[in-house]
């Protein structure tokens, strides 16, 4: 049975989890830097790397202990390579080599966004190719054919703010804790979509742009507070919720029927938002909608695992020169 640590470091969650054949999670630890990333509305990316240096080694040694595994137990070590914030992925990709490299194990590179789109395969290890992938989280939303494992096919992609940021954006304008993607449906749960806020449906593509949007809400908060004028927050969050949740939703549902695709992937941090799931299926209920429990939506190292998988059966190995990449480019382009 093949064995692999994996190691996730991204962006502000430290993660480390062992993934062995037919996608069993053995173990998977997540030290998540949120409390210290409140007290600034976001993440602080020097903070981050920082927390990742100080957290990385009990990580990993604690997924080890959960697993039941030391070092020679496992056949390979696999990191996040990118994209994220530099500082972050230099932390795993560091300790990951350096674990190859004492170990005697072979070492795998992994896409955080494959990561995204192999982490379904938790759960659903039914799961087969081609499949739609609708990718959202704070740095990227974008649709993608899965066509095989490691080959995506882009057919769309943010041109602005990602529907995670915008969420984040808006909560920190509505006083609402970070990160803005739970804080916002929670509030939205209490509220009404009554408000009209505009949506970029950019009807010539399968792109996104949710800069408008943010904008629109930002206005909107602004003049209410020149005139006094009361407001409730929310009916704001459930409105701004409504105009991210029904362009993502509409261009996911158009884009499976173009292309007669019979499995929707959810995957990212904003696949855990219930609003989204539930209007995509449904858009399309003759179609299987198909998204991992929240822990595998956010960042997480089992899902580097997961991926990792395929590469390690088709021999796909990174040497010990390899460095991290801020912006890693994924898919095939259409």
């Amino acid at each position: 049975m093949v064995k692999i640590l994996a190691i996730e470091s991204s962006c502000d969650e430290t993660a480390a989890a062992v993934v062995a054949d037919g996608y069993q999670l053995l173990a998977n630890v997540i030290a998540t830097q949120i409390p210290v990333h409140q007290l600034y509305g976001g993440v602080v990316p020097e903070i981050a790397s920082r927390e990742h240096l100080n957290s990385v080694v009990p990580v990993v040694e604690r997924a080890l202990q959960e697993a039941g595994l030391g070092l020679a137990d496992l056949d390979a070590v696999a990191v996040t390579q990118g994209p994220g914030l530099i500082g972050s992925l230099l932390v795993g990709v560091s300790y990951a080599k350096a674990l190859a490299l004492a170990a005697g194990l072979p070492l795998i590179a992994v896409h955080h966004l494959a990561g995204h789109m192999s982490a379904p395969f938790l759960e659903h290890p039914d799961l087969t190719f081609p499949y739609l992938a609708l990718v959202v989280s704070g740095s990227h939303s974008g649709l993608a054919i899965a066509e095989q494992a490691g080959h995506y096919r882009l057919l769309g992609q943010s041109r602005d703010d990602a529907a995670g940021e915008a969420f984040d954006k808006i909560a920190r304008a509505l006083g609402l804790p970070y990160p803005g993607g739970p804080a916002i449906q929670q509030a939205a749960a209490q509220g009404q979509p009554i408000y009209e806020f505009p949506c970029a449906w950019l009807d010539d593509s399968y792109d996104f742009s949710f800069s408008g949007l943010k904008s629109a809400v930002l206005n909107f908060l602004n003049k209410k507070q020149m005139k006094g004028e009361p407001y409730r927050v929310e009916d704001v969050a459930a409105s701004a919720q409504e105009a991210i949740v029904k362009v993502l939703a509409a261009k996911a549902a158009r884009a499976a029927e173009h292309f007669g695709l019979d499995t929707i992937v959810l995957a990212g941090g904003v696949a855990a938002n219930q609003a989204l799931r539930s209007r995509v299926q449904q858009m399309v209920p003759d179609k299987r909608v198909v998204y991992p429990s929240p822990v595998f939506c956010t960042d997480n190292a089992a899902m580097i695992g997961a991926a990792a998988l395929n590469k390690y059966a088709q021999g796909d190995f990174a040497g010990l020169d390899l460095n991290a990449q801020a912006n890693l480019p994924l898919y095939f382009y259409n």
